[in-house]
């Protein structure tokens, strides 16, 4: 795309901006300070480096598109290579079975920091911080329970590795110099109906209390619900309330994931409930279609107006963002690309958005004039500067990232 063409959308962009108070130089600081948390897994559909077992735990990929990547050598490169499409400087979120284990099994309540030593050379070479995430499924001891299972012995397998997997992220955040982020999900429920529920609830709940007693000062942790694993459609021990209420009470913070809920519930106007009782969020963005199916994320109005709850509650520093889907039926660094961009233009909208002005429209009961207004801002030129932060960032303009997808493919990703 020609850069003087751009530069010229971007001037008549930021003059009719400027018309309705918004300054787009200090939103372009904003959205340049608004890291994105990529998930490892989409590279290789949530393999990992630990076993080449199927998946298990209520989670799968779909698809079987040729060229994923088979070792973490392959792993690291699609993902430098996806973040060199995607503007600004951005967060890499690994789960343990991600871990370096030089060819070696590694059972999960064994695992230790060393084991992500070179992901921390990695991270710091490339200008990349990490998040962290214990991983309970596709393991022979995974099941249907884990961190709420009865039998002591599992239970206690765990528990252990949670713990571990907390030492890690730990000195992640050490290492870099901001805290690592470490997220908690465990599939555990039934298929069928469960009678005593309160029981696996009270073991998960035991086993939490246990695995956060060690305070550590350079990782943070949060806790992640989920409606249903597949075949384990009629009981999730660690529901939405039940999390709810274990974060508020011991200050963790939750993670919302967009597919996670019921169709019809909206993942945004969960955020200014929750940032009053809980210290942060983090998001977990996806696309769900009739349920957690982890379609990439596109720029829809479920993506939108969860950026936009996030800049009018006035808590980009409260929330971070990070991605999570794992689409094995289309090419996978294209699919990093789209996701993260279009998570970006949401953002960007958000931080557009003539907050001061309708809000106080609002305040004097002018709901023609705030809804109006709220119509008008779909048809701004926002296009012309997203297309500008992409320019100042040095990253392919528009669709220009479709041909750049495509040489890795025929270079690399074809030939694996």
């Amino acid at each position: 795309m020609n850069e003087q063409k751009i530069k010229q959308a971007y001037d008549l962009a930021v003059e009719r901006y400027a018309a309705i108070g918004i300054d787009v130089e200090k939103v372009l600081d904003q959205l340049q300070k608004v890291q994105l948390s990529l998930h490892c897994w989409q590279a290789d559909d949530v393999t990992g480096f630990e076993s080449t077992g199927e998946l298990t735990g209520g989670i799968q990929a779909t698809g079987n598109y040729p060229g994923k990547a088979r070792n973490i050598d392959e792993l690291r490169a699609d993902i430098l290579k996806a973040a060199s499409l995607i503007p600004g400087n951005h967060r890499l979120n690994l789960h343990e079975i991600y871990g370096d284990f030089g060819g070696k099994f590694v059972d999960r309540d064994q695992v230790e920091p060393v084991h992500f030593e070179s992901w921390m050379q990695w991270a710091a070479e490339n200008n990349m911080k990490l998040d962290f995430n214990s991983t309970s499924f596709s393991h022979p001891k995974s099941g249907d329970l884990s961190l709420s299972n009865p039998d002591e012995g599992i239970r206690n397998f765990w528990i252990e590795h949670t713990k571990r997997c907390r030492a890690i992220a730990e000195e992640m955040g050490k290492r870099q110099n901001d805290p690592c982020i470490m997220n908690l999900w465990v599939h555990d429920g039934s298929k069928d109906i469960t009678v005593n529920r309160m029981k696996y609830r009270a073991l998960l709940k035991d086993s939490l209390d246990q695995i956060f007693a060690q305070k550590y000062d350079n990782m943070k942790d949060c806790i992640e619900s989920k409606v249903f694993g597949i075949g384990l459609e009629s009981y999730t021990v660690g529901s939405n309330d039940f999390y709810i209420g274990y974060a508020a009470q011991n200050n963790k913070i939750i993670t919302l994931d967009t597919g996670h809920f019921h169709p019809t519930e909206s993942v945004a106007d969960k955020v200014s409930s929750m940032l009053l009782y809980v210290p942060e969020l983090m998001l977990h963005v996806s696309r769900p279609v009739r349920w957690d199916s982890d379609h990439v994320t596109i720029m829809n109005d479920d993506t939108l107006d969860l950026c936009k709850e996030i800049v009018r509650c006035d808590a980009l520093d409260r929330v971070h963002v990070g991605l999570d889907y794992f689409d094995a039926s289309i090419n996978r660094i294209g699919a990093y690309v789209i996701g993260s961009r279009a998570t970006q233009k949401c953002m960007l909208q958000a931080l557009l958005e003539p907050l001061a002005q309708l809000c106080q429209y609002e305040a004097n009961g002018q709901g023609f004039q705030r809804l109006a207004l709220l119509e008008e801002c779909k048809s701004l030129p926002w296009n012309a500067v997203w297309d500008m932060f992409c320019l100042k960032n040095n990253v392919p303009v528009g669709e220009a990232f479709i041909g750049e997808v495509e040489k890795y493919e025929a270079e690399v990703t074809s030939k694996r």
